[in-house]
């Protein structure tokens, strides 16, 4: 089923663009132009993350963030993000790291999703 675009979405889909990290619900919010209540923009951020166009980061504070998929297959829904993400202590930028893992696992083990988060201090912190 084709789903409608919105305004909202559009709204949303800007600012991701426009950032160069990962961003959680607070900081999102910050950034857009117009006033959407949580609800919308959480539900849009899980309709992205379905459709394939962000994959989540679960941050070691519990928050979720948001980034942009760049290698994800659209068409089967499935997010191809086998990295690590880094998040700065000082200055809370999320960001994934563009090294690939391999991620062995015993006979008879498929994988479904994978979230690494490496915490310390940025380039721009160090």
């Amino acid at each position: 089923m084709k789903r409608r675009k919105t305004q909202s979405q559009e709204e949303i889909l800007k600012v991701l663009k426009d950032s160069n990290s990962a961003l959680n619900h607070d900081m999102l919010q910050a950034n857009l132009s117009s006033k959407m209540d949580r609800a919308t923009i959480y539900r849009i951020l899980n309709r992205f993350s379905d459709d394939g166009i962000v994959h989540k980061i679960i941050g070691d504070d519990g928050k979720q963030y948001f980034a942009l998929c760049l290698n994800c297959d659209k068409e089967k829904k499935k997010h191809t993000h086998n990295h690590f993400h880094f998040k700065c202590l000082k200055c809370g930028k999320v960001e994934c790291l563009k090294n690939e893992i391999d991620v062995s696992l015993p006979n008879g083990y498929t994988s479904e999703s994978f979230n690494g988060l490496i915490s310390g201090y940025c380039s721009d912190c160090s």
